[in-house]
C-alpha cells in the first residue's frame, strides 16, 4: 500500500500529531518492541545510558507528580516551580516566570556551540480515562466560569521528565562536552501562545539566553516505545486560533419569527466552512478546518442573541492560509446576511494566536539521525514519512534569529503489547493525543531522557582526543 494511502486511511482515527507515524508502523517500518537500554557503540553513549538507568526511579516519581498535577497554558506555576527547583540543585543558572510562568535555565561548560532545549509544560481539557492509579482527579475553573477537568493528554508531563532528566545527566557529564546548554520549560504549547509570550519577555534579553546555535526538541507519540522518528523538512502545519461570535436577536422559542436566531446563522457556518476546504482550496494542499467549540445559550425555550465559534486553521502555504481566512470571513458574511438583523455586520474574527509550519533543518536532521541510529539501531529511527497536520511553536522560541537549525523529533512511548493488540483489532493506534486515554508507559520515561540526552550530547560532545 502507498505510503500517502496509509495515511489517509489512519487520518480519521489518529490525532494529527500521531498520523505520519501510525503510516510508518502500518508499513512495518517500526520495531515491535523497546530497544533495551543496552551498552550502545559509543563510549559516550554507554555513559549516558549508565546515569540515566540509574536515575529511572527519581524520573519516574517526578512523571507521576506531574501527571497528577496537570496545569492549563500560563497556569503551570507548580510545574514550573519543580522544574526550576530541579535545575537549581544541578546548579544551572534559573530565570523563572518568563512570559509568566516560563523557566529557562542555563549550564556554561567552556567555548562551544549553544544548544537549546525545550520541553512544553501546559495540560489538556481533557478529562483522564485511563484508569491508572496515578491518572488526574484536577478540576479547575476558567477565566468565564466555566469548570473544566485538566489531565496531562498529549504527553507534556512526560516532555518535561525527559529534559530534567537530560539535564541530571549533562552536569555528571560535564568533562565529556563543551558548550552552553540552555534548556526552557515553555508554557501555553497548546494555546500556540507561550513561546511568542517567552520572547517578549525578554526570553534574549539582557539578563537572558544567547542566541543558539541549534534548538532542539522531543514530542512524545502513541507508537511504540522505543522508537525515535526524525525526518527533514516540513513537518507540522501552521496554525490560527480564531473566535467568531454571531450576534442575532434573542427571543421566545416558540416565536422565532420575532428574532434572529445566532444559533442557526453559527450551525450554518459550521457546515460552509467545510466547503471552503473542499471547493476553495487545491485537494493537492494540506488544508483544514476544525469547529472545536459551539457556544450559545442557556435554556431549551430562549433563542440567545448571540453564539460563538472556536475555530482551527491548518495549512503548510501561506496562499493556502490567506484562502482559509478570505473563505471563513465570505461564509460569515453570507450567513449574517440571511439570517442576521437587517443591516448587520460580519461577525468580526479574533485572532488568538497561531504559528508558521515547522521545518526541521535538513542537515541537522540527518546529523541526529544518523547519531541517534548508531546507538538504538537502524530500524528504531525513522526518517521517512508523512508530514503532520499537527502544529508547535516550539521554533518560534527562536523570535528574530530565524537563521537558526532546528530539530524536531517524536518518541513512542505505547506499550509494545498495547499497540500489537491494537493493530490485531484494526486500529492503527491504541489511542490518540488528547484522548481521555492517552497513555505514556513508564519505560518511555527513561527511554525519552536518553533520547534527549543522547541528541544534546551530539551537538555538544567534545571530540574523543579531548575527552
Amino acid at each position: 500500500m502507498p505510503l500517502s494511502s496509509v495515511a489517509h486511511s489512519v487520518a480519521a482515527r489518529a490525532s494529527a500529531r500521531a498520523l505520519f507515524l501510525a503510516a510508518a508502523v502500518a508499513l512495518g517500518a517500526v520495531p515491535a518492541a523497546a530497544p533495551a537500554l543496552a551498552a550502545p557503540p559509543r563510549e559516550l553513549a554507554v555513559k549516558a545510558d549508565g546515569l540515566i538507568e540509574n536515575d529511572a526511579a527519581r524520573l519516574t516519581a517526578i512523571y507521576k507528580d506531574l501527571h497528577q498535577h496537570p496545569e492549563l497554558a500560563f497556569e503551570e506555576k507548580r510545574t514550573a516551580g519543580v522544574v526550576a527547583r530541579e535545575l537549581k540543585a544541578l546548579g544551572y543558572d534559573v530565570r523563572e516566570g518568563v512570559g509568566g510562568t516560563g523557566v529557562v535555565a542555563i549550564l556554561r561548560n567552556g567555548p562551544g556551540p549553544v544548544v537549546m532545549y525545550r520541553a512544553d509544560m501546559d495540560a489538556n481539557a481533557v478529562k483522564e480515562e485511563t484508569g491508572l492509579p496515578y491518572a488526574s482527579k484536577v478540576r479547575v475553573k476558567r477565566g468565564d466560569g466555566v469548570e473544566v477537568p485538566v489531565a496531562h493528554m498529549c504527553g507534556h508531563d512526560a516532555h518535561v521528565t525527559w529534559m530534567l532528566g537530560m539535564a541530571k545527566a549533562m552536569a555528571e557529564l560535564k568533562a565529556e562536552w563543551s558548550g552552553t546548554l540552555v534548556l526552557v520549560a515553555q508554557p501555553a504549547e497548546e494555546t500556540i501562545a507561550g513561546a511568542k509570550a517567552m520572547v517578549a519577555d525578554g526570553l534574549y534579553g539582557k539578563d537572558g539566553a544567547p542566541k543558539p546555535d541549534y534548538l532542539v526538541g522531543l514530542h512524545a507519540a502513541p507508537v511504540p516505545l522505543g522508537v525515535v522518528a526524525n525526518a527533514p523538512g516540513p513537518r507540522m502545519a501552521g496554525t490560527d486560533q480564531i473566535d467568531v461570535t454571531f450576534r442575532g436577536v434573542g427571543g421566545h422559542g416558540s416565536m422565532p419569527q420575532l428574532a434572529r436566531d445566532p444559533v442557526v446563522m453559527a450551525a450554518q457556518a459550521v457546515l460552509g466552512y467545510q466547503t471552503v476546504v473542499s471547493r476553495m482550496i487545491d485537494p493537492q494542499d494540506t488544508a483544514v478546518i476544525t469547529v472545536g467549540s459551539v457556544q450559545a445559550g442557556a435554556d431549551n425555550n430562549v433563542i440567545p442573541d448571540s453564539a460563538s465559534l472556536k475555530l482551527n486553521l491548518r495549512w503548510y502555504r501561506p496562499e493556502v492560509r490567506e484562502q482559509l481566512l478570505k473563505g471563513v470571513r465570505a461564509v460569515n458574511e453570507g450567513v449574517t446576511a440571511t439570517y442576521g438583523p437587517p443591516g448587520a455586520d460580519a461577525p468580526a474574527l479574533v485572532m488568538k494566536g497561531g504559528s508558521t509550519p515547522l521545518v526541521n533543518d535538513p542537515k541537522l536532521a540527518a546529523r541526529l539521525a544518523e547519531s541517534l541510529r548508531a546507538t538504538l539501531g537502524d530500524k528504531a529511527v525513522l526518517t521517512d514519512f508523512p508530514r503532520a497536520t499537527g502544529s508547535e511553536d516550539f521554533h518560534l522560541l527562536l523570535g528574530d534569529h530565524r537563521d537558526v537549525p532546528v530539530n524536531y523529533a517524536f518518541v513512542g512511548v505505547a506499550d509494545p503489547g498495547v499497540f500489537t493488540r491494537a493493530a490485531r483489532e484494526g486500529r492503527k493506534l491504541p489511542y490518540a493525543n488528547h484522548s481521555p486515554n492517552f497513555v505514556v508507559d513508564l519505560k518511555a520515561i527513561p527511554f525519552g531522557a536518553r533520547v534527549a540526552t543522547l541528541t544534546v550530547l551530539e551537538l555538544l560532545a567534545r571530540p574523543a582526543g579531548q575527552r
